[in-house]
C-alpha cells in the first residue's frame, strides 16, 4: 500500500495545540469560542455523492482533498439531533485516539475520510480527512445491504411482516412470478436465504451482465422472474454462502409488501424516523431501489443508524425496528471463515455473517469480544461492540483496510480502560 507523507513538525505541533481548546484542525471556520466548524462541502462537491456520477461527468475522486484533517475530541452539536457528548466525559484517552486519528491523516493505514466514535449512545469524537465533508453524503458501497436489511427489520416492526415469514419461500410474496417456467428448486429459497445469502442461485458472470442489460425483461418482479429461469437448479448443495445473491430478493419483498413502495417505504419509515434527508439512494435497472450498494448517506447519518442498532431498534423512545430481527440480524447465522476477512488483523476471528451485517471477534488481553458491522467496499463500517457500548463509523476510498484490527488495536483498550 502506497504511504502518504507523514505531517510536518510544524503541523503536529499546531495539532497539539489545538487539542488543548477541544478540537484539532485547521479548518478556518469556528462555532462558538473554542469549538470549529466540521468541513463541509462546496456547492460543486456537494454534486459528488457516488462513485461514479456520469450524468456530470464527474467521480468521488474528483472531489479536492482537504487542505488539513479535522479532528474534534469535543464533537460540535449540529441541526440534526445527533447526541453529543465528549472524550473526557466518556473518560477515553484523548491524547492516544488524537495520536490514531493523526497517522490516519498522514494515510498511514488507506484513504480514511471519516472517523467517528461513539460511546454510550452519545458521539464523543470525531475527524474527517481527505475526501471528508460533514455535509457530503459518501458512497456506501456494500454497506448498502445492511440498509436494506433495516427497511425489513422496519417492516416486521410495523406488521407488515412476521418472524415466522422469515423461513416461507420468497415466491410466497412475489404474485407476478410466473412459477411454471422457474428452475427446479425455485420454491426452496426463503427469505432467511436471501438474507444469508444462501439462495443457491448459479448464474454466469455473463449470464448476469446479459439479464442486466435486458431492461424490459426485468422489471419489477420480472428481476426475479428472469433470475430463477436463468439459474442452474436450486438445490440442498448449492445453498451455500455466495456473496451478492440475496439483497434483490429481499427489496422485492418489501415492495410487495409494504403500501405504496419501497422506496417511499424507506425515505418515510427508515430514513425519515431519523431525520436522514441528505442521502441518494439510487434506483436499479428493475425500477425498484438499488438493494446491495450506489446508496450514499454521511458519516453522521451512519452514526444515527448504528446507533439505532445500538439501542435495540428504539429511537427517540419510539420502536423503529423490531428487536427480535435485530438480534437474529447481527448475530452469526452462518460461519464465513477467517481467511479473508474485510479490514482484518491477528486480533480479529471468527467471521459470520447475519442479516446482510457481519460478525468478527475482536481480541483485548486475551478476551474475545463480538462485534459486528455494516461493511463496504473502499473502507465504509459501522461497527459495533456491544460489549463497551461502541460505536466505529468510518468512511474511506480504498479497498484494502485493517479498520477492524485498528478498533482491537487501538481503541478498544482505550474504551475498555475508561
Amino acid at each position: 500500500m502506497k504511504k502518504e507523507k507523514t505531517m510536518t513538525a510544524k503541523t503536529r505541533g499546531m495539532f497539539a495545540l489545538m487539542c488543548v481548546l477541544g478540537v484539532s484542525s485547521l479548518a478556518p471556520s469556528f462555532a462558538g469560542d473554542k469549538q470549529l466548524m466540521p468541513p463541509m462541502a462546496t456547492k460543486e462537491e456537494a454534486q459528488i455523492v457516488h462513485w461514479r456520477m456520469p450524468e456530470i461527468e464527474k467521480r468521488f475522486m474528483d472531489i479536492p482533498e482537504l487542505p488539513s484533517p479535522y479532528i474534534a475530541v469535543s464533537p460540535v452539536v449540529l441541526d440534526d439531533n445527533l447526541p453529543i457528548s465528549t472524550l473526557a466525559k466518556a473518560g477515553i484517552n484523548t491524547k492516544e485516539i488524537v495520536t490514531l486519528a493523526e497517522e490516519i491523516a498522514t494515510g498511514k493505514y488507506g484513504k480514511y475520510d471519516s472517523m467517528l466514535i461513539a460511546q454510550n449512545g452519545k458521539l464523543v469524537f470525531e475527524s474527517y480527512f481527505k475526501r471528508g465533508r460533514v455535509d457530503l453524503s459518501h458512497p456506501q458501497s456494500s454497506a448498502t445491504k445492511s440498509y436494506t436489511s433495516l427497511a425489513l427489520g422496519r417492516a416486521i416492526q410495523m406488521g407488515y411482516l412476521s418472524m415466522d415469514d422469515l423461513d416461507k419461500p420468497v415466491l410466497s410474496f412475489l404474485g407476478k412470478v410466473d412459477r411454471s417456467k422457474l428452475v427446479d428448486g425455485a420454491e426452496k429459497i426463503t427469505l432467511r436465504h436471501a438474507l444469508t445469502m444462501t439462495t443457491g442461485i448459479v448464474i454466469s458472470e455473463d449470464g448476469w451482465e446479459a439479464m442486466e442489460q435486458d431492461t424490459a425483461r426485468i422489471q419489477g418482479q420480472g428481476h426475479i422472474q428472469a433470475i430463477l429461469e436463468d439459474s442452474a437448479p436450486i438445490t440442498d448443495e448449492s445453498q451455500t454462502f455466495k456473496y451478492g445473491t440475496g439483497p434483490q430478493f429481499v427489496m422485492q419483498v418489501i415492495e410487495a409488501v409494504v403500501p405504496g413502495s419501497a422506496k417511499t417505504f424507506i425515505d418515510k419509515e427508515l430514513f425519515g424516523k431519523l431525520g436522514i434527508t441528505n442521502y441518494h439512494w439510487r434506483t436499479a435497472p428493475s425500477g425498484l431501489p438499488e438493494s446491495g450498494w450506489k446508496v450514499s448517506v454521511t458519516a453522521r447519518d451512519m452514526l444515527k443508524l448504528g446507533l439505532l442498532v445500538s439501542n435495540n431498534g428504539k429511537w427517540n423512545n419510539q420502536q423503529l425496528i423490531s428487536p427480535e430481527y435485530l438480534d437474529q440480524a447481527t448475530q452469526r447465522q452462518i460461519i464465513t471463515g477467517d481467511d479473508d476477512i474485510y479490514g482484518g488483523g491477528e486480533l480479529v476471528s471468527h467471521q459470520g455473517y447475519g442479516f446482510f451485517w457481519w460478525g468478527t471477534d475482536i481480541e483485548h488481553n486475551g478476551k474475545k469480544h463480538y462485534a459486528f458491522s455494516a461493511q463496504g467496499g473502499g473502507g465504509m463500517y459501522i461497527l459495533l461492540v456491544p460489549d463497551f457500548d461502541l460505536v466505529v463509523v468510518v468512511t474511506a476510498h480504498e479497498r484494502d483496510d485493517i479498520t477492524q484490527q485498528l478498533v482491537a488495536e487501538r481503541i478498544l483498550p482505550l474504551v475498555a480502560r475508561g
